[in-house]
């Protein structure tokens, strides 16, 4: 499946549009990354997990049966670190890279996994988040 680079991210979790029909033919959840912006001069992601992990999603949502993931910026450092930044509050992301699945629970969109910064490199507790 697509690694989507283009995703507009609504201003909350609960407002992502996720189907909540369980057939298999129907995708149930939505993934999202958290990533870092890119440095201005060397325009690679500012944050150092962040590089360190890119190469094992682009991996991970390679393979032919991988779900789709969609690639959301968090800024530059300074808005990053931030602590009213739309990701911390909204979001609850206060680490990056986060890799996290939202599904409906109980009639709500709620988070159902999250792996932080260097789980991501652990290609086993990637394959399980994705099981």
């Amino acid at each position: 499946m697509p690694i989507i680079k283009d995703f507009t991210l609504p201003p909350s979790p609960s407002q992502l549009d996720i189907p909540q029909d369980s057939s298999p033919s129907n995708q149930t959840s939505a993934i999202i990354a958290f990533i870092s912006g890119n440095d201005p001069v060397t325009q690679q992601p500012w944050c150092p997990d962040v590089r360190d992990a890119l190469p094992h999603l682009d991996a991970a949502f390679a393979a032919p049966d991988a779900p789709a993931v969609a690639v959301i910026s968090v800024g530059e450092k300074l808005v990053w670190k931030d602590p009213m930044n739309v990701y911390r509050t909204q979001w609850g992301i206060n680490n990056i890279p986060a890799l996290v699945r939202y599904q409906h629970v109980d009639g709500e969109v709620k988070e159902t996994k999250r792996l932080i910064e260097g789980e991501i490199l652990d290609k086993a507790k990637v394959q399980a988040f994705l099981a």
